[in-house]
């Protein structure tokens, strides 16, 4: 008995049915389509068991399941080595056709070019979009076709192309459901795919605060920002109907949306950045690299109270301010001196919305070493941006409850630590 043909459309990090570009191109192929996810055990397999982020992943999948289940469809899901599940798939399924939105990591661009050329070796074509940003890969670039490595020539020619195109097409996937394959298949429980529930969950995003973005967002007391950054990261929402809402809705928080364009075209023209300084010049700096004050960096016990309560956010809660963010990244590799690498890495495990590009982007502009035009010597003084941005200390008390009680001494005395940090940086900058 012959296997009917099928079409599979590859869930990555655009965990919705509604605007997915790869996803509507699938369902107008001439064969049933059945969307699938894979939990890919080479990223599984570094991860605590509680991992908010795969607690968020299920739930999403679990949102798709259910809309799925309303018009006679359903979501297969597999766990694995991505390598051996597909070679499984092709031996279950007539696949003709395999569809996906593109990932700009490095780890996503080798695994997607391995299951490509698996696929492609048993005739089975695919085809990969663009559906997480605005413009990719080399949409945006100089005249000369190099890649821009500075933000504000990069914005200015990104608003340029995308008013040439106002509003971004959005994909009407709802009109072709119809042609999801007819099946039931199982949804494993968190447990059957090797992790278990976590007190840490993800906010549901919220725009109403948009308008006086500008007049808000570097306040963390306030509370007022959007909560978007892990929804854009698994794609539970689409960039194409964030953008051409926030278009006419606040330009800098259209730029937030610019600047995470920027890194993703940086680290996909530039994959060395992932774990290299971007700048090679300063590959020479003497790094003091002290364990035990990098211990006291993460448990949020520097003495410095900003510094120290958005430790204390992120390991509570996943989340971290954006303004805190850059004094405590300063922190750790100015009045610290230790290589940013050491922090990206400890945000990697407990950002909800860690995104490689993003995350390598930032670090690197807090440690002077990235794309970015701002020299070395810019050292944030923890106190004054305490003063500046939460003068009452109530973010402060929220995050670090014996703050009146007495609050220990700074590990480090700013002056100091900024003389040294200027002093290492220009002994260490290669000539």
């Amino acid at each position: 008995m012959s296997k009917q043909q099928v079409s599979l459309f590859w869930f990555r990090r655009d965990l919705r049915l509604d605007d997915n570009a790869g996803l509507f191109q699938a369902l107008q192929s001439s064969k049933v389509v059945i969307p699938l996810f894979i939990f890919d055990d080479a990223i599984l397999d570094k991860l605590p068991v509680n991992d908010a982020r795969v607690n968020f992943i299920h739930q999403s999948l679990s949102t798709v399941q259910d809309a799925l289940a309303q018009i006679g469809s359903s979501l297969l899901v597999k766990k694995g080595q991505t390598h051996v599940v597909w070679k499984s798939l092709l031996e279950e399924y007539d696949i003709q056709n395999v569809f996906y939105n593109k990932d700009y990591e490095p780890y996503a661009l080798e695994r997607d070019a391995a299951i490509c050329e698996l696929l492609e070796q048993s005739n089975v074509k695919v085809q990969a979009f663009k559906d997480q940003v605005i413009f990719e890969e080399k949409e945006i670039t100089k005249a000369d076709g190099l890649t821009y490595t500075v933000y504000t020539p990069f914005k200015n020619k990104w608003l340029e192309k995308y008013k040439t195109m106002a509003p971004v097409v959005e994909y009407d996937t709802e009109s072709l459901y119809a042609n999801f394959h007819k099946n039931s298949y199982a949804m494993p429980t968190l447990e059957e795919i090797g992790f278990e529930k976590s007190v840490i969950t993800v906010k549901p995003h919220n725009l109403k605060f948009i308008s006086n973005y500008q007049d808000t967002r570097d306040f963390p007391a306030m509370d007022k920002t959007s909560y978007l950054s892990p929804h854009l990261r698994f794609g539970t929402v689409s960039v194409r109907k964030l953008v051409n809402w926030a278009f006419h809705k606040n330009d800098v928080f259209l730029s937030e949306l610019i600047w995470r364009e920027f890194f993703m075209q940086i680290l996909f023209n530039f994959p060395k950045i992932a774990n290299r300084n971007f700048k090679s010049a300063y590959d020479g700096i003497e790094w003091r690299n002290d364990e035990a004050d990098f211990k006291r960096w993460c448990e949020g016990k520097t003495g410095y109270p900003m510094v120290d309560a958005g430790m204390r956010q992120l390991n509570e809660t996943g989340y971290m301010h954006n303004r805190v963010r850059m004094v405590v990244a300063s922190f750790l590799c100015k009045h610290l001196l230790i290589e940013w690498q050491w922090g990206e890495a400890y945000f990697a495990q407990k950002l909800l919305d860690y995104d490689m590009s993003a995350n390598v982007g930032n670090w690197q502009w807090a440690a002077g070493t990235g794309c970015d035009a701002a020299p070395y010597f810019r050292v944030f003084n923890p106190d004054i941006q305490q003063k500046k941005f939460d003068e009452k200390g109530s973010y402060i008390r929220k995050w670090i409850k014996e703050f009146d009680l007495g609050y220990g001494k700074p590990m480090v005395e700013h002056a100091m630590a900024r003389d040294r940090a200027i002093a290492t940086y220009k002994a260490g900058i290669l000539k």
